[in-house]
């Protein structure tokens, strides 16, 4: 079973071939996945890295962690697992149940 590992604060330079050279030190990368921003396709500077085993995993953030790459100070932890988004946000607004317009009317009546 691989575990996943995040690794922040990296230059906006590091590639996924970077990253993986820089794991297997550690042991064997299962794989890389480099973070990019969809419309431009530029690195966010952060990334995930998955170890084939607990060992291997524990031994890269031990090494790793605090780690200059590029200057930047390396943050490597145990990856949380990804939050549901489905809930709250833009896409679930009431539909006018809390008695406030909606539109652009006038807002003196607000008050």
């Amino acid at each position: 079973m691989e575990i996943k590992l995040y690794v922040g604060n990296l230059s906006y330079t590091t590639t996924e071939d970077d990253l993986r050279t820089l794991f297997a030190k550690a042991g064997q990368v299962a794989s890389v996945a480099l973070i990019t921003d969809r419309s431009t396709g530029n690195s966010k500077g952060f990334a995930f890295v998955e170890m084939t085993t607990q060992v291997e995993a524990e031994q890269a953030i031990s090494m790793l962690n605090g780690f200059n790459l590029g200057d930047r100070e390396l943050k490597v932890n145990l990856a949380k697992p990804r939050e549901d988004r489905s809930s709250g946000g833009f896409g679930n607004r009431s539909s006018g149940s809390d008695n406030r317009s909606s539109g652009f009317g006038n807002r003196s009546k607000r008050r």
